[in-house]
């Protein structure tokens, strides 16, 4: 699933630059400009990364990440730190607060992309990933692309989605509840059987040509993608 990185930034102009850098690699972004508005963010989008400016309003950068890390939820959230502080101390001080890299203003923004990639490897590989592959299945997350054996195969915006789900980690079944979770996002209701009508779709999609249903179905259980058979 295409990771998303929130930026924690109340300059306009690092904020474009970042942006800008981040989804030309095909992330997704979303920008909070204050410190509290980010520690709000955090809970309603889920961020796969968050790059954290020191200096801020309201909450600072370092207050930011050490109330993250004392959260459970978030207590292991990659956070890369932005500053202009470049000293030693400053340093420490930001890698003692829990951030697991620290980037100096000016910086190159290949190398901040480039980090980014480093520390999401770091915390789950399949995230850094550009490209997911199985059983013939290839998803391009930075042209938003799926091919299954070289032939195209057209999805809507969920079954993307849900496909990136299933495909981070083939063979594992995952509930209707994680599947809601991961695909609509733990604040949103949707009735459990959305998720039905959703696979059903994505088989389609798949198997159009006669291509095998390597979609498997484990009754009250969920689904996986499995080229096993039942």
């Amino acid at each position: 699933m295409t990771p998303l990185i929130l930026i924690v930034e109340d300059e306009p102009a690092q904020v474009e630059l970042l942006r800008y850098n981040l989804e030309k690699k095909g992330f997704r972004v979303a920008v909070a400009v204050d410190g509290q508005e980010a520690l709000l963010l955090v809970d309603e989008e889920s961020p796969a990364l968050i790059i954290l400016d020191w200096m801020l309003p309201e909450v600072s950068g370092i207050e930011v990440c050490r109330r993250l890390r004392q959260r459970s939820e978030t207590k292991t959230l990659p956070i890369i730190m932005l500053t202009a502080r470049g000293e030693e101390g400053d340093r420490i001080r930001g890698l003692d607060a829990g951030a697991d890299d620290y980037v100096v203003k000016p910086y190159s923004p290949n190398e901040m992309v480039a980090r980014v990639r480093a520390v999401l490897r770091r915390a789950s590989p399949v995230l850094a990933e550009e490209r997911l592959e199985y059983a013939g299945i290839v998803m391009d997350f930075a042209t938003h692309k799926v091919t299954r054996q070289g032939r195209p195969v057209h999805l809507g915006p969920t079954e993307f989605r849900l496909l990136g789900v299933l495909m981070e980690r083939p063979c594992r079944v995952f509930s209707r509840e994680q599947l809601l979770d991961k695909v609509w996002g733990k604040d949103v209701y949707v009735e459990n059987r959305t998720v039905d009508v959703h696979i059903r779709r994505l088989r389609q999609a798949l198997n159009a040509d006669g291509a095998q249903d390597i979609i498997r179905t484990v009754r009250r259980a969920g689904y996986a993608i499995d080229v096993k058979p039942s």
